[in-house]
């Protein structure tokens, strides 16, 4: 079993002490009820390929990804799967993509060229950017494509025994969720032999002797309107991949028996499916389905979900422009459930979060309560995916960064900002520049360079500070001269009561994310008054 660490008396501390360490032990605990053996307990993450990766698609990968590595860490061996469904169906035009994808709609997603005309087919382009962005986190899987899986006949068994059952399964289907359409239709959708689309043909015989299914394309529905079939009437080979389960009506369970998966964690736009696959797996292909957990979505500031359609996708490989991995891995582990507003704008915090963590880890915070220590401290390990470094990396406030990334003169942005550092107290000489810290300053010089706020931090502020703030506000806006704005400071904490000293580490906080920096005045001319006085205005919000 995992290390178990002593806590309180009676009680103890699981694994790494995180929610991953204690839903491993529970799948490890069932299995063994399950008789199913513990040789290899497999956990799957199921990917789309209609669309752009977002940081929600990749949330579900590390999630899971994180429940394989704690079960291993338990002492027993775990196989991670990502399943592509590269065999889907093209729904809509996502926003920002090219119109011409609308002559396309309905056809398998494999079948679709590359509008960007760098890989062999549209879902090909999508997939490339998930497993690109899996690879640059280092996370280990075992990649099986939908495609492929069909054509090698990977789930037969299971797709001749939902056939053989489709009237119990579109009982099943209605019954979880009132939809009629498979009591009508078989859960299978052939791809037309005339037209190449998928959801537009209507299967509606079963021939188990010849390993065929009836069907005619009749059309479907687009986003409230009707995409017209093209009315061909013909027969697919199931065993051939000539077509697809629905992944509400069985695809889902098909996967879990053949793969033998024994957890996956879903999203809450798929309650309905999963609980009509778990009945499903259970009723027709007599499969316990896997432990699931349930995580809620990421939203985009404005509320709405992140979203292939809506375009308002936040991609993996953008946050990675503007921080590291495992500030991005620290984004899609630290909470499982609960929604969260997330946008490109949130990089510094999260990076100066994993700062703190690391220094949790290194002992160089203290936290009181062993429970909450041994969280954080696993939290950073799973950060790493288990493979933490042995010493802690040289921490600079991504304000900071940014700062002297804004007024570094081209062409020595590393020198410069190595002296400045020396300077401030951050490195004891330009030895110390070592790869992590280059890299940390090339991210900052692509947020200078693409954005101008300022990521402020939320601190908690007394009467007198708030009235400070304001009143240095005010200043700030008719004072453009760096000397003035610094003398600002002094009078607006003395005309309240403020130890000027006092003051300023307050605004450093909530600037910089630290108690000390550069010269406040020369600082916030050079990041823009204006962008400094939102920053503060957001600080009165928030505190």
């Amino acid at each position: 079993m995992g290390r178990l660490l002593k806590s309180e008396p009676n009680e103890k501390i699981i694994g790494h002490g995180t929610w991953y360490d204690k839903m491993a032990l529970k799948i490890i605990e069932r299995e063994l009820k399950l008789n199913r053996g513990l040789n290899v307990i497999r956990v799957e993450s199921g990917i789309g390929a209609s669309g752009i990766p977002h940081i929600g698609s990749l949330s579900e990968v590390t999630r899971n990804y994180a429940i394989s590595l704690a079960i291993r860490e338990h002492g027993h061996k775990s196989e991670f799967i990502v399943f592509s469904d590269n065999k889907d169906g093209l729904r809509s035009v996502p926003a920002g993509l090219p119109k011409s994808l609308g002559e396309h709609l309905g056809k398998p997603v494999m079948d679709i060229p590359d509008p960007f005309g760098c890989h062999s087919s549209y879902g090909d382009h999508m997939v490339y950017l998930l497993l690109d962005a899996l690879d640059r986190l280092g996370v280990e899987y075992r990649f099986i494509s939908a495609v492929e899986a069909y054509k090698r006949g990977l789930l037969n068994s299971e797709i001749r025994d939902i056939l053989l059952n489709a009237k119990r399964v579109g009982e099943i289907v209605y019954e979880e969720t009132g939809q009629e359409k498979y009591l009508e239709a078989l859960p299978y959708f052939p791809v037309c032999a005339s037209c190449g689309r998928i959801y537009t043909t209507k299967a509606y015989k079963f021939l188990p002797d010849e390993n065929k299914v009836l069907y005619i394309c009749e059309g479907m529905e687009v986003k409230g309107r009707w995409l017209e079939g093209c009315r061909y009437e013909g027969e697919a080979d199931y065993t051939k991949g000539e077509g697809k389960l629905s992944w509400k009506a069985g695809e889902f369970a098909a996967r879990w028996r053949a793969l033998e998966i024994g957890f996956e964690a879903y999203g809450k736009d798929l309650i309905d499916s999963v609980r009509v696959n778990d009945r499903i797996s259970r009723e027709i292909l007599g499969y316990e389905p896997p432990l699931h957990a349930r995580y809620e979505l990421f939203l985009d500031k404005s509320g709405r979900k992140i979203s292939k359609s809506a375009g308002n996708v936040l991609t993996p490989q953008l946050w990675l422009k503007y921080g590291s991995p495992q500030s991005l891995i620290l984004l899609t582990l630290k909470r499982f459930v609960g929604t969260r507003n997330v946008s490109i704008s949130d990089v510094p915090r999260y990076m100066n979060e994993f700062d703190n963590l690391e220094d949790i880890y290194f002992g160089r915070i203290k936290i009181g309560d062993e429970r909450e220590e041994a969280k954080l401290r696993g939290l950073y390990e799973y950060c790493w995916f288990l493979k933490a470094p042995s010493k802690a990396s040289i921490h600079v406030p991504y304000n900071v960064l940014t700062y002297l990334a804004k007024i570094a003169p081209k062409g020595l942005e590393i020198d410069f900002i190595s002296g400045k550092l020396r300077d401030y107290g951050y490195i004891r000489d330009k030895s110390e520049v070592d790869e992590g810290l280059k890299r940390r300053i090339e991210y900052a010089l692509n947020w200078v360079k693409d954005f101008e706020e300022i990521t402020e931090t939320a601190i908690s502020l007394s009467q007198n500070e708030r009235a400070a703030i304001r009143l240095l506000i005010q200043r700030i806006q008719v004072e453009g001269d760096a000397e003035k704005i610094q003398s600002a400071i002094f009078e607006a904490a003395r005309e309240n009561n403020i130890e000027p000293k006092d003051f300023f580490k307050t605004l450093y906080m909530i600037l910089l994310g630290a108690p000390s920096g550069p010269r406040l005045g020369p600082y916030i001319v050079a990041m823009g008054r204006e962008n400094v006085i939102k920053a503060l205005e957001r600080s009165l919000e928030s505190a």
